[in-house]
């Protein structure tokens, strides 16, 4: 399995599993406390994330949980570039990456100097998406789901799920590469398009996409899939964020995408030395 990234010329080593903070500058997330509306609040945030230990920053100006609210392409630019600008100008070395299905949102926060192109839609939603990634030479993070935000829920039903979702993200992998894309990490989809039990299902067998010979990233942290089956609130899901978390690790996760940075590298720092690598 490729276990490397090209950002910018530099490599980033994924054989150490590393952590991808969630920055949302929007107003409407599922989980209240990860959103930012002001640029000084983005750069306090991002500030205490990278000092915990996280690699990545994943910058989101369209909230994507199930029945969230569409946004037009130029508020969400105009959310995403002015974060973008801020963060390369204050933290230099940090790997920025954005978290959008639009192929224009992608291409112009690259330019304003993001590194990574996270699509939670795979190229569904944006015929443009794949050849543009193509042009742009980044990496991206291809994630399985069906539908939109809107209709997603009701688009989960799968002859055999894993074998479903694998053979799906095989296909796009294919083309991605067809086209010249170099550095792809693929993302399960965990919520999108799947029922928390099939959410269970998929972090179970996470090992059977080894096969996609792709870094593999896991994002899990305060979803329903933990609040709803405990009876709790999104607000006190950061235990149960980090036991599947550290299962993800157990099965082979590279990249954990999480809302608290902290207790992830710590999951990766004591699950390294079970396994004696990292």
């Amino acid at each position: 399995m490729k276990k490397t990234l090209n950002i910018g010329g530099k490599l980033l080593d994924l054989s150490t599993p590393q952590v991808m903070g969630i920055l949302n500058v929007t107003p409407d997330s599922f989980y209240s406390e990860s959103r930012v509306t002001q640029l000084d609040d983005a750069r306090r945030k991002a500030e205490r994330m990278l000092s915990e230990g996280a690699s990545i920053l994943d910058l989101g100006g369209h909230s994507t949980r199930p029945g969230a609210d569409a946004v037009s392409e130029e508020e969400e630019l105009k959310r995403i570039v002015p974060v973008v600008e801020m963060l390369r100008k204050d933290f230099p070395n940090a790997i920025l990456s954005i978290d959008t299905f639009r192929a224009s949102v992608a291409r112009q926060a690259v330019e304003a100097g993001a590194h990574i192109v996270n699509d939670i839609a795979g190229g569904n939603l944006d015929a443009q998406m794949f050849e543009t990634i193509a042009s742009l030479n980044v990496p991206y993070i291809l994630m399985h789901s069906r539908g939109t935000p809107q209709t997603m829920k009701n688009l989960n039903q799968y002859d055999d799920l894993v074998t479903d979702v694998l053979r799906e993200l095989q296909v796009k992998i294919y083309e991605l590469q067809h086209l010249g894309v170099k550095d792809i990490v693929a993302d399960m989809g965990f919520g999108f398009a799947k029922n928390a039990d099939q959410n269970y299902v998929l972090l179970h067998e996470l090992k059977a996409f080894q096969p996609l010979n792709v870094p593999l990233l896991v994002g899990v942290s305060r979803k329903s899939m933990i609040w709803r089956k405990l009876d709790i609130s999104p607000e006190q899901s950061l235990n149960g964020t980090t036991v599947l978390n550290t299962v993800a690790l157990m099965n082979g996760a590279n990249i954990l995408r999480v809302h608290d940075v902290k207790e992830a590298v710590e999951a990766i720092k004591l699950v390294g030395l079970l396994h004696r690598g990292y």
